[in-house]
């Protein structure tokens, strides 16, 4: 493809070079090669349960072995709340007042979300705010009926001269009413993040944020910094990246034909959670917790969500000393009988030796091990599938054997009726709770660049402007982007996992007092 001066001056703007995109371009006509799933990770075949007893020694020895250890809790935060709020749009969309009553309008269009959206409305943590801000500026409102009161609610809270809460990032919609006070997302994660990792009454938080949303967090944060840290009578300490835009990718139409603006450029998208493998990379600790923005819970449960982040830890760091164990063995030539650490990798830590491993020179196997043992290591707790949306936990075949992963829906070869079976077959899915030993047996960091699938990417149908195009992603930051992590699968309670995908899961149990 030839490329105009503006396209050309566009890539170097963003870091890409015009390879970069032709390679993206090619890989829109090939596409990726699908996934060869074994069978789904279950119970005692891939994912480890504990009892209470067993729990509680985890967590003792994290708090022994992890006590002055560095941690940093790092949280993709980069998202806007569109999403939240999607059905809201569609309804002001659609509906038409001079046309239809508001409870028609319900009753036909069967829209139970709106319903339970203003059949619940005084309950949400931002309903006083809005509506104080409404009576300040509209002084007819209070005169209005019920449902003229409602359709100005929703419409202040969404449009841009009003609220524009479609618009913040998710991390700061209040999403918890304390009576006097309401908190956003971001608030509770500081909060909650020094119930398990604190160093030195030091609390250590990395937020990936859009740069269109870094002051806004930056007020938040100078706003209830000190309030919070007077509450857990640690010190905070919380920085912020971007995602980089050299790792946007460029879409195509569907004859795979590079998109253009209305200005005659590429135009590029944001290539998921797995451009962050960048920031993540850059992120100097010795374990890192991973959890998404809007998986937050009230105070009453903070110490509920300690309790299994420290167990999670605490498998991490009795694993890794393990690891570090076996690899100086054989570093040292201590190690003669090697058959107890082949069992450790493939049965422990979800790591495959090659087929043909038995066949190699005794050397040859010391050096295989320690390959497959220096790697960073990952605990990720699992959450009994109960139908939420999210990648799960399977056995993959690859050419070097099969290994634990996680995967993807837009992984799974849908075409091939096996391998849709198998992905039925999952019985766990992933909630992204997730604790990182990034450290190597030296204590020098890994560069996780390396562990990487490149080949792990997925292509996805999108749509702009009612017209529909391919989007390209990055491997998924917990999916190919730790494609070659030594892995470890945990069940949790289901009582961790408390996401806000939409505005009425702000009504469920976990975010109200």
């Amino acid at each position: 493809m030839n490329y105009t001066d503006y396209q050309i001056q566009q890539l170097k703007e963003k870091g890409i070079s015009i390879d970069q995109v032709n390679k993206q371009i090619d890989r829109f006509k090939k596409g990726f090669p699908n996934l060869d799933l074994d069978r789904p990770a279950t119970l005692n075949d891939g994912i480890n349960k504990h009892n209470d007893q067993e729990q509680a020694e985890y967590i003792y020895k994290y708090e022994q072995l992890g006590e002055n250890l560095e941690k940093v809790n790092f949280i993709p935060a980069s998202g806007a709340a569109t999403r939240m709020f999607k059905f809201l749009h569609e309804f002001l969309h659609s509906y038409n007042p001079d046309e239809i009553s508001l409870n028609a309008y319900i009753n036909t269009t069967k829209s139970d979300q709106l319903f339970t959206f203003l059949v619940a409305l005084e309950k949400f943590p931002f309903y006083r705010d809005i509506e104080q801000q409404l009576k300040a500026q509209n002084p007819i409102y209070e005169g209005l009926k019920k449902y003229q009161q409602q359709l100005e609610f929703i419409k202040f809270l969404l449009s841009e001269n009003g609220a524009n809460y479609a618009s913040k990032p998710k991390g700061l919609i209040p999403f918890h009413d304390y009576g006097s006070y309401v908190r956003t997302a971001f608030e509770e994660h500081l909060s909650e993040t020094a119930g398990y990792a604190s160093v030195n009454d030091q609390v250590k938080l990395h937020f990936t944020v859009s740069p269109n949303h870094h002051k806004d967090f930056l007020d938040e944060l100078e706003a209830i910094k000190d309030h919070i840290e007077r509450r857990v009578q640690k010190k905070l300490v919380v920085d912020f990246s971007f995602q980089d835009t050299a790792t946007d990718t460029v879409a195509v139409n569907l004859n795979n034909q590079p998109i253009l603006d209305d200005k005659g450029g590429l135009f590029f998208r944001p290539a998921g959670h797995g451009a962050l493998l960048k920031n993540l990379n850059a992120i100097d600790a010795d374990l890192i917790f991973i959890k998404n923005i809007d998986n937050v819970t009230t105070t009453a449960m903070h110490q509920e969500s300690a309790y299994f982040k420290k167990y999670l830890a605490g498998i991490a760091v009795t694993y890794k000393k393990q690891i570090d164990s076996y690899l100086n063995q054989l570093l040292n030539g201590t190690s003669t009988d090697i058959s107890h650490i082949v069992d450790f990798l493939e049965n422990s830590i979800g790591t495959a030796l090659p087929k043909d491993f038995s066949k190699y020179s005794f050397q040859n196997q010391i050096e295989t091990l320690i390959d497959c043992l220096n790697r960073p290591l990952r605990v990720c707790g699992m959450v009994k599938n109960e139908g939420e949306p999210g990648g799960g936990p399977f056995w993959v075949k690859s050419s070097y054997g099969i290994n634990l992963q996680i995967v993807e829906s837009a992984q799974v070869n849908k075409e091939n009726e096996k391998q849709k079976n198998i992905a039925k077959e999952c019985t766990h899915f992933n909630p992204v709770d997730i604790v990182c030993c990034v450290r190597d047996y030296k204590g020098d960091k890994f560069d996780l660049q390396k562990y990487c699938d490149p080949e792990m990417g997925f292509i996805t149908l999108k749509s702009r402007f009612g017209f529909k195009l391919k989007a390209q992603e990055l491997p998924g930051l917990w999916n190919g982007s730790m494609a070659y992590w030594n892995t470890i699968f945990v069940e949790v309670p289901v009582s961790t996992f408390n996401p806000v995908k939409t505005v009425n899961d702000l009504l469920k149990p976990a975010h109200l007092r």
